[in-house]
């Protein structure tokens, strides 16, 4: 996957973390758990793509 492909996705992930957030914080309290594991799952999401990108951008290029 190319490296914009992967800055695109990780902004997606980080305006839905942000969007999350902002919900989990009006939800009432029988909605928040589940809002709680869609944000869980979407910063794990992000944060393994964060890792990806900055592993592609560190990493030489071969074959060139």
């Amino acid at each position: 996957m190319s490296i914009r492909l992967l800055a695109k996705d990780l902004y997606r992930l980080h305006q839905e973390v942000e969007r999350l957030e902002s919900e989990l914080a009006l939800a009432p309290l029988g909605k928040q758990e589940a809002i709680r594991t869609k944000l869980r799952q979407t910063r794990a999401e992000r944060d393994r793509l964060r890792a990806a990108l900055d592993g592609r951008k560190d990493s030489p290029h071969q074959g060139r």
